[in-house]
């Protein structure tokens, strides 16, 4: 299945739902299968679904193996477009709701550094060779799963930057729960996958890595995730190729280039000690151009930024305008130079 979050205006405000795009539609899965609950006879229908296929992502999530059959039960046995039974409506046309990042807050986000080509450019960039550690484990950071933006929605621009960047990434999303996961059992803990922009501040994550510690600054203003999540059981893992678009001409293209690392492992390793939970984000890190950086070009208030990545789906978003303009230097007392 591919899900997608989506925004639907009540008279209370603005509520997200969880719903399957198919066919130029998306359909509500809890609508959806609050409804066949109710043809099958079920006792407490509407509960049911919300137990069973709750109307988020990350409650989809939670309910495993389970809930996931149950939501792909729902939206194969619709047919047509019928109301709910209070006239809840369960079917949407493509551009008659906005959609929200898939996955709008993730209980956590680790970031990736899997391409090799990508590694030594950087190393390259700083005269050096790309450290033999790269290649014993998959290094990663970890991001501010509080700053997750959706397709449609303006990349913000830190008053504190003057290098606004992207990065393509894919990301895996933890399904099962699981500590100290071998490698050759971590794919069973995936639940899918999500096209990522790892959005970066160049200058201030320079300054960070110099002094050999984040980045933070530079990356925790805001992650893209879009447009859909698509279920492991629809997509193989291997990553498709990735096209960069800004405003409409291409700027690159991976030719099929595959991680070293790849998901299973790097999920393992994010496991080591430590305990990972369903709704998880891993990035993959980028590939070789990636990125402006590696290009050395770079995006400008007002540009349009497409991140094609086949089946997986095109992640569109606007570049914004700069909100002022601070330096993070600071006096010895904390008070900004």
């Amino acid at each position: 299945m591919k899900l997608v979050t989506f925004e639907v205006a009540t008279p209370l405000g603005p509520v997200e739902r969880l719903g399957a795009a198919r066919g130029g539609r998306i359909v509500d899965l809890n609508f959806a299968a609050a409804r066949l609950y109710r043809a099958a006879g079920k006792a407490r229908p509407d509960e049911r679904a919300n137990y069973f296929v709750p109307p988020s992502l990350l409650g989809l999530l939670d309910g495993g193996h389970e809930s996931l059959t149950e939501a792909g039960t729902a939206l194969n046995a619709l047919k047509g477009a019928p109301a709910g039974p209070r006239g809840e409506r369960i079917v949407w046309k493509d551009g008659e709701v906005r959609l929200k990042a898939p996955l709008p807050r993730p209980r956590s986000l680790r970031d990736f550094f899997a391409f090799e080509n990508h590694a030594k450019a950087g190393a390259q960039r700083r005269n050096e060779p790309l450290a033999p550690e790269w290649y014993d484990q998959p290094v990663f950071y970890k991001g501010n799963p509080r700053s997750i933006i959706g397709p449609g929605d303006a990349i913000p621009w830190p008053s504190f930057t003057r290098k606004l960047d992207f990065e393509f990434e894919i990301a895996a999303v933890v399904g099962t729960a699981g500590r100290d996961i071998a490698v050759k059992d971590a794919h069973r803990h995936i639940a899918g996958y999500i096209v990522m922009n790892d959005c970066s501040a160049r200058d201030i994550q320079r300054n960070e890595m110099v002094c050999r510690m984040g980045p933070a600054k530079g990356k925790d203003f805001a992650t893209a995730l879009g447009p859909c999540f698509v279920t492991a059981d629809e997509w193989n893992g291997k990553i498709p190729e990735l096209k960069v678009r800004v405003n409409g001409k291409e700027w690159s293209r991976s030719k099929g280039a595959q991680p070293y690392w790849n998901f299973p492992t790097m999920l393992s390793h994010a496991s080591q000690g430590e305990d990972l939970l369903p709704g998880d984000l891993l990035g993959s890190g980028t590939y070789f151009k990636g990125c402006g950086l590696d290009m050395g070009r770079w995006i400008k208030p007002g540009d349009k930024i497409e991140l094609d990545a086949g089946p997986l789906g095109t992640l569109k978003n606007t570049v914004g305008k700069p909100r002022g303009s601070i330096h993070l230097k600071y006096k010895k007392t904390g008070v900004p130079a």
